[in-house]
């Protein structure tokens, strides 16, 4: 069994737009209409929250090759991104704004560069957006370089045996 909600969005500046909502929440007491479009709506929050561990972390590309490695870093981001996150509540409630707009980047960052004993400094705010949509796509092009395929030491075996072949002939 599955339900259906369908809503038409209009922002200003901008065309309505008909979202449609397909869930297995099937009492429409419990779980309202609305509040289903409006947790739809804050997914914009969940990318970017999702962003900043892989990105603004360096968590894009993980280092361990073990399933217990791999399991321990994911932990240790997820600390540091609870610590993080700690520090923009406390950052919020000091400047008086919601902690969805103290920026995730500048509370890594400082405490990256905070001293034992140092105070919280404001952290930057980042604007009020709402129901900002952005497309999926790569902001920058590949690089024009082959991906690493194989061991990097068979690799160079190679590139030396093409150099040599090129110096003699």
């Amino acid at each position: 069994m599955l339900r259906e909600v369908r809503r038409t969005i209009q922002r200003p500046g901008f065309r309505p737009v008909t979202l449609t909502i397909v869930t297995t929440l099937l009492d429409p007491k419990k779980y309202p209409a609305a509040e289903l479009f409006t947790l739809r709506m804050r997914r914009w929050d969940v990318e970017t929250d999702i962003r900043q561990l892989k990105t603004t972390m360096g968590m894009e590309v993980l280092k361990c090759e073990t399933v217990q490695g791999v399991q321990k870093e994911l932990w240790m981001f997820l600390m540091i991104y609870n610590l993080v996150r700690a520090v923009m509540v406390s950052a919020a409630k000091r400047q008086k704004v919601a902690v969805d707009r103290i920026s995730f980047a500048s509370a890594l960052h400082w405490m990256q560069c905070a001293g034992e004993g140092d105070s919280l400094p404001r952290l930057a705010v980042v604007p009020h957006r709402p129901n900002r949509m952005e497309p999926r796509v790569l902001k920058r092009r590949p690089k024009e370089y082959d991906r690493m395929s194989r061991p990097r030491k068979k690799m160079r075996e190679e590139l030396r045996g093409v150099i040599g072949a090129q110096s003699s002939g």
